[in-house]
């Protein structure tokens, strides 16, 4: 499979855990991060200190982290907002009067939101696309969906490089963009797109065709993960769950 994706290649304890360990741990991550009341400040700095560990432990340079961070840019920028749109009592902040309950909805996007965007680029730094889908079937996930992602990850870079290359043909020939009428251009080159997409994707189940293939493909792994390694895997998850379950306890 072409290319690594989001991974950074170092070698760490976290690069060695097994794909489904981690898929498991984000998952019961995110789910502890979401179950927690938003009130209950100390759990979400527990959270945050658990993810710098794993950040550290992984060797990821901080400035990758804090770039992939911009993904999370719309919802700081609607978090943002709803102290100044939501309804109900009013407080004041630093001159500002702000409604109560915005407050502390935008905490609670900004702070579970982070938490679960780093989690997830703890797992895409750590683990390479086809790490992640061996994971998925070892999950159990259904095979056609795994050959889907497959096929997926592995066009990817296939179809931008044609989308690339349509777009230098377009200003090779005197296309500037930023007005209405080169709309049609744009839309017209999209279609060509997705018509050589498809008709690639024609010739390459031709050709897996001939080569004897049933409708499966290959396993992609055959190796599954030991008792120690589930247990160091998913053990910042347990203590997340530990920490959700405790918030919940005291702010009841």
């Amino acid at each position: 499979m072409s290319g690594d994706g989001l991974l950074v290649a170092v070698d760490s304890p976290v690069h060695r855990i097994p794909a489904q360990v981690k898929l498991v741990a984000l998952f019961v991550f995110v789910l502890a991060v979401v179950s927690t009341p938003a009130a209950v400040f100390w759990a979400f700095g527990g959270y945050a200190a658990m993810l710098v560990t794993a950040v550290v432990v992984a060797k990821l340079p901080a400035p990758v982290v804090s770039r992939r961070l911009a993904v999370e840019t719309p919802f700081i920028v609607f978090a943002l907002l709803l102290p100044f749109v939501a309804t109900g009592p009013r407080i004041d902040v630093l001159g500002l009067h702000l409604s109560q309950s915005g407050v502390l909805g935008a905490w609670n996007v900004l702070a579970k939101g982070t938490l679960g965007v780093i989690a997830a680029i703890v797992l895409s730094a750590t683990t390479s696309p086809r790490e992640l889908l061996a994971g998925l079937e070892r999950l159990r996930l259904p095979a056609t969906l795994v050959a889907i992602l497959s096929f997926m990850v592995r066009y990817l870079s296939v179809v931008s490089d044609d989308l690339h290359r349509m777009r230098i043909a377009r200003e090779s020939r005197g296309y500037t963009g930023g007005r209405a009428g080169h709309l049609k251009a744009v839309a017209g080159g999209v279609g060509a797109l997705f018509v050589r997409s498809f008709e690639r994707g024609e010739r390459v189940h031709l050709a897996m065709r001939s080569r004897g293939y049933t409708g499966r493909m290959p396993q992609l792994s055959v190796q599954g993960a030991s008792s120690s390694q589930w247990t160091q895997g998913l053990a910042i998850s347990l203590v997340a769950v530990t920490i959700a379950v405790a918030a919940r306890l005291l702010g009841l």
